[in-house]
């Protein structure tokens, strides 16, 4: 990798530090450096709720006071989930993404916050509350302060983002409000280009806009979730999913479906109404646990610019990914809690997608030992996450601080990701060979972002590279 500093006038090399989501999926974070300005790229916050994870995420390494404004590209808590922190410490810039992200991210943060804030409780409790009381990494009027510096830029506008650079967001198609960037910074000589994906979307998913093209650049920062490896197809995995549904409901059973509040729930919700519409599955409750869920619904509602032309007259008319069409939205707690003990077989989607937390786990500790019952995993599941742990071939899981028989029936259906796949990538960057000069791969476990790196090769990019953190890339 490269290490070249920049020069005194700055504008001739131009340099991003990788410093999160390099070499791992989670906490997206990269720092921009053209002249003396530093600007950051996503601040995302590092999964987990190990000790490791929760120093690394609030220890930057930079102070926040040198970041002159950060770009944003989408509202997914690895992207955006360290802001609150980055405003404790000291930053004082603008924050810009897109105005669905922007509607977005009062509810993300604020759930964000709270995780914090009861996570600070568990672990002071379990240490007896003895002095120094662990505080939570950030809390809501962490949150309140960091709305105030959001600004929201629409889709293709061009904006100057400091004295030498400017950007505009380009449709990423991974969830509403995701966004490219795409950087133009003026040297003596000629302009530099700087293409950030953010999280790319699939070929033919419904429910958004399509990806828009990648422009040329002299360096891409992409991402590489599901470089090593194809999806099923979106049909085969529908179906797939509807048969699960049907042996689990011919059992007498209930499914369980873990998926994060955005962006998965609203996929898998218009799946499971086009089933019930079809006839495909049968006609069962199906609840969707999570008021966060329902607070991005409404979001959907205002944003039906960003949504696939069919999608945007379903919501236009209430109905859809706002609840009905046989889909209800569980709010109250207490009726969270019966859910799983109720007669008869119903769906249950809840969240978070990977199994850590929210109300997914006591869903999970009713019905993990009931052989009826169906598991069916429609995310990502990182390493080290109760819903990887979920996936071993090991006959129980530990966790609440209890050993568990694993007797549900575990489906892991890799085929909804909104994720591109190495077809994907593909297509997105073949039309770019010759127009792209270097491919920095981020936000993928590092085997599967070598295998990516590889593939980038062969097709003809000759300078593609996997960083470490702390690596740095010129950009000339």
């Amino acid at each position: 990798m490269e290490h070249r500093e920049p020069s005194e006038h700055g504008v001739t090399t131009p340099t991003v530090t990788f410093w999160g989501a390099a070499g791992d999926v989670t906490g997206s974070m990269h720092v921009l450096r053209v002249g003396r300005q530093d600007y950051l790229l996503d601040c995302g916050l590092h999964h987990g709720r190990s000790l490791e994870a929760r120093l690394r995420n609030s220890r930057f390494p930079f102070h926040p006071q040198q970041i002159r404004a950060v770009l944003l590209s989408h509202a997914h808590i690895d992207h955006c989930g360290n802001l609150p922190t980055l405003v404790r410490q000291g930053f004082r810039g603008p924050i810009y993404c897109t105005p669905a992200t922007a509607d977005l991210l009062p509810i993300m943060l604020s759930d964000a916050a709270r995780i914090q804030e009861e996570d600070a409780a568990f672990l002071n409790h379990a240490r007896h509350f003895v002095e120094p009381l662990i505080e939570p990494l950030y809390t809501q009027r962490d949150v309140e302060s960091t709305l105030k510096h959001i600004h929201p830029v629409p889709y293709e506008r061009d904006m100057e983002l400091g004295p030498y650079v400017r950007f505009r967001f380009l449709e990423a198609g991974h969830i509403l409000g995701a966004a490219i960037t795409h950087l133009v910074i003026h040297g003596p000589r000629r302009e530099h280009h700087l293409v950030f994906s953010g999280d790319l979307g699939r070929h033919h998913l419904p429910l958004l806009r399509p990806t828009a093209p990648l422009p040329p650049a002299d360096v891409l920062i992409c991402e590489s979730t599901y470089g090593d490896r194809c999806h099923p197809s979106f049909a085969e995995t529908v179906e797939r999913l509807y048969q699960v549904i049907r042996d689990t409901v011919q059992r007498g059973g209930k499914v369980l479906i873990p998926a994060f509040s955005l962006g998965r729930i609203q996929l898998i919700i218009h799946v499971l109404q086009a089933g019930l519409r079809q006839g495909s599955i049968p006609r069962i409750p199906v609840y969707v646990d999570s008021p966060l869920a329902q607070q991005v619904a409404e979001v959907y509602r205002r944003h039906t610019d960003c949504l696939a032309p069919e999608v945007a007259q379903a919501v236009r008319q209430g109905r859809g990914l706002l609840g009905g069409d046989g889909v209800q939205y569980v709010d109250d707690f207490q009726l969270s809690l019966r859910l799983a003990s109720q007669p008869g077989s119903a769906i249950i989607i809840a969240s978070s997608g990977m199994c850590d937390a929210g109300r997914i786990q006591h869903h999970l500790k009713q019905l993990i030992d009931d052989p009826r019952c169906s598991l069916v995993l429609v995310s990502y599941q990182a390493e080290g996450t109760l819903g990887r742990r979920l996936l071993e071939p090991r006959p129980t899981v530990t966790f609440q601080g209890r050993t568990w028989n694993k007797w549900i029936d575990i489906i892991h259906l890799d085929g909804f990701s909104a994720h591109a796949d190495q077809k994907d990538f593909e297509a997105y960057l073949q039309p770019m060979i010759g127009k792209i000069h270097k491919i920095r791969l981020i936000h993928g476990e590092r085997n599967q972002a070598e295998v990516l790196a590889d593939r980038l090769r062969q097709m003809g990019f000759p300078d593609v590279e996997v960083p470490w953190p702390g690596d740095s890339v010129t950009i000339d």
